[in-house]
């Protein structure tokens, strides 16, 4: 039997100088964060840690600087401007490496806040959309407090935690957050068909939440025996689960199975996942590992990035100085396909931002962080084409860039490669 409490008094464990972990994307337990911020004027330096959580980060308000420090392993949009303005703090830190900072006492959890479905017959809650870092928090911290929710989809592997583990619970009957897909625009559906080309039968895929790998999903309907393996998935992966283009059967860890380490979406994909044995939603630490990765045949991985240059340096986590995002999985995946037989890392942009500034760049900007280097990049593809980068020599990247810029980019990109690089082209 879960014995259950008010979120006042589960809040009330968090003592000033804490490090408080907290669940992540749409499993971001806001009952318990409002409690803990309404005890404000009785805490000071309380750290709190987590990667991206969708809905209000109250905490981050500038009225509660010396109460409340955020330290994001990746940002979000609601820590994005306490980041920027130095009243948060950001960790870059592969995902796959996130666990270990728990287990050591590197990042030392004094309280865990969770998010899970109520306990089964047998006494076992579930984390639901998100696994990720949580797995890890809750087992390494010394006091587990849970909101314990009917909406919460009930999901597989990792995600089960026996109702032992949880020190204080929190009764809520709440919707979990949605993120509907946008519509796709026609610079979109390029960068998708292109993607899509590159992915072979058979292949292992990794893709993100978005209108790329939306798009890139959008075209795969006449593909065969795919099976995932990857960081996270949304809506469009169902239609083909549901046509029997994704099966998994090709895959050595985990054949048939749809490995992930949380979801985001409609209540569509909540759905799906809840109580699907195809589903197993594992601990961070082992999806991301570039070894586990590696052992599927033709892992594709397709990931995003602010900018590239012409020598095949990404950008993913920073706009200039500014931290924009977070390291994340990128290079976990990206090595991870590297490693695999037949496997293709991508990266997959379009040439122009919204605001039709470049993206294919000479340099860039001063400051920006640089995820995957120019030796981990295979793949870029923007709705001009693909750029093929391995092995090749820094002259020939830039050849290979320049041709998948905006046309209206390439000639200044290649007087720049000129004055630059001092090349040929």
């Amino acid at each position: 039997m879960l014995h259950t409490t008010t979120a006042a008094e589960a809040a009330s464990v968090v003592r000033s100088g804490d490090r408080v972990f907290v669940h992540g994307v749409a499993a971001a337990p806001h009952i318990l964060l409002d409690a803990l911020v309404d005890r404000a004027s009785e805490l000071r330096n309380v750290e709190i840690v987590q990667l991206h959580t969708e809905g209000p980060a109250h905490y981050t308000h500038p009225r509660f600087e010396g109460i409340f420090r955020v330290n994001c392993l990746f940002i979000g949009a609601n820590t994005r401007q306490a980041v920027q303005e130095g009243r948060a703090d950001y960790t870059p830190v592969f995902l796959s490496q996130i666990p270990a900072l728990f287990y050591t006492d590197a990042l030392d959890i004094n309280v865990a806040f969770i998010h899970v479905s109520p306990p089964d017959r047998h006494g076992y809650c579930s984390l639901g959309v998100t696994v990720e870092a949580a797995h890890a928090a809750l087992h390494s911290a010394e006091i587990v407090v849970a909101q314990v929710n009917p909406q919460m989809p009930r999901t597989h592997g990792d995600a089960l935690i026996h109702m032992s583990r949880i020190h204080h619970a929190v009764s809520v009957d709440v919707p979990i957050p949605e993120c509907a897909p946008a519509p796709l625009t026609d610079v979109e559906r390029g960068i998708g068909k292109r993607v899509a080309e590159l992915v072979e039968d058979g292949a292992t895929l990794q893709m993100g939440i978005g209108a790329i790998p939306d798009a890139v999903l959008h075209e795969l309907t006449g593909h065969k025996r795919l099976g995932v393996h990857t960081e996270m998935f949304s809506d469009g992966l169902i239609p083909l689960v549901e046509t029997g283009v994704v099966t998994g059967e090709d895959k050595k860890t985990h054949p048939r199975k749809i490995v992930s380490t949380f979801v985001m979406g409609t209540r569509r994909v909540y759905d799906f996942i809840h109580d699907n044995p195809m589903v197993a939603m594992l601990d961070v630490g082992y999806v991301n590992k570039p070894r586990i990765i590696a052992r599927n045949p033709k892992v594709t991985a397709i990931n995003s990035a602010i900018e590239v240059d012409i020598t095949g340096q990404v950008c993913a986590d920073s706009i200039g100085t500014k931290p924009y995002s977070g390291v994340g999985g990128q290079i976990d995946f990206m090595t991870g396909a590297a490693l695999s037989a037949g496997g293709k890392p991508i990266i997959a942009l379009p040439s122009r931002t919204k605001r039709g500034e470049p993206r294919i760049v000479p340099t860039l900007k001063p400051g920006a962080g640089v995820v995957t280097t120019r030796a981990h990049a295979h793949y870029v593809v923007t709705e001009h084409g693909v750029a093929f980068l391995h092995g090749k020599s820094l002259r020939q990247r830039a050849k290979e860039l320049i041709a998948i810029a905006h046309p209206d980019d390439r000639e200044a990109l290649e007087r720049q490669a000129h004055d630059m690089l001092r090349l040929a082209l």
